[in-house]
């Protein structure tokens, strides 16, 4: 591997082949100017990453549990910043938290909320793979309409997940944080200015980056990529940024592809093929247009 792609990130990892979140660290801490220090929510980072007694990571990094990783990153803040004022410490250090969906949506969300309301220096990048895939692909609260899962299975009394996802970036929106914004692994030119300007902002910033699960979405590894173009091809992960307060939609498609495009290929989806659930394919594309229609009255675009 090049040299500069494994500065901060080694290869020496046991991810998924067709993981795309090695290339998401790799992308965000190779922006990084000043010493980072990583702080990491259990999941499948994070187990694939630090096999005892290894580790992939080639930065100062913290493993904490499952719900506490902005919390966490807050305490190590605050200590730096003590230290610093007190002459310590001289070098200006920024602070990194990786978190997946399950630890970042859910049960994270209330340290996630606290440290974004009190102001700490850091910068939290949730990887969303629309479940809880290190323990088995149980539905979380990102986890598509209609995707089947083990706590939301597709049978004759279900079609899968019966509501929408959560919409996150307006929940951190909402704490008038001065710079958050929404990428893709699919598109890494994107995720690198995204990152590049998330780190240079004082203050809490915050990346959500779509990421697809090659083993709980049960699609051929090599697909990863084209699956991801696919996914803001489509509308249902729009590239758009929101820097104090202001909306900016990154990358319009030529044409919005239907959703049908997206879910073609992927197990998960494999039961919304059969007659008596096509509604629900419908009901997806309505579901997308409609935030695409509201994300675009908030970008003024005509």
């Amino acid at each position: 591997m090049n040299e500069k792609l494994a500065k901060n990130f080694a290869p020496g990892h046991s991810a998924c082949a067709g993981c795309g979140f090695p290339a998401i660290i790799r992308a965000v801490l190779g922006e990084a100017t000043d010493p980072v220090v990583v702080v990491n929510a259990t999941g499948c980072m994070e187990v694939t990453s630090t096999l005892y007694p290894y580790t992939a990571w080639k930065v100062p990094y913290l493993h904490n549990a499952f719900e506490n990783a902005a919390a966490t990153v807050s305490g190590v803040e605050r200590a730096y910043k003590a230290l610093a004022k007190k002459g310590k410490i001289q070098k200006k250090i920024k602070f990194v938290a990786f978190g997946g969906d399950g630890g970042t949506y859910d049960i994270g969300l209330q340290a996630l909320s606290g440290a974004l309301e009190r102001g700490h220096d850091f910068l939290y990048v949730c990887y969303d793979n629309g479940g809880y895939m290190n323990t088995g692909n149980q539905k979380s609260s990102a986890t598509p309409y209609g995707a089947a899962t083990e706590t939301t299975p597709a049978g004759k009394d279900s079609f899968g997940k019966m509501t929408k996802r959560k919409n996150l970036m307006e929940i951190v929106n909402a704490h008038g944080i001065k710079y958050l914004a929404q990428a893709n692994v699919a598109f890494l030119a994107d995720l690198k200015q995204k990152a590049k300007k998330a780190l240079e902002t004082d203050g809490p910033s915050f990346l959500l980056v779509f990421q697809p699960c090659t083993n709980n979405w049960k699609f051929p590894t090599s697909d990863y990529v084209r699956l991801g173009k696919l996914a803001t091809e489509t509308n249902m992960w729009p590239l758009y940024e929101i820097e104090n307060g202001n909306y900016v939609i990154n990358y319009v498609p030529k044409e919005q592809r239907p959703i049908e495009e997206f879910l073609k290929g992927q197990g998960r989806f494999k039961h919304l093929a059969a007659p008596e659930n096509k509604h629900v394919i419908a009901e997806m594309q309505q579901i997308l247009n409609d935030d695409l229609a509201r994300l675009m009255a908030k970008a003024k675009c005509e």
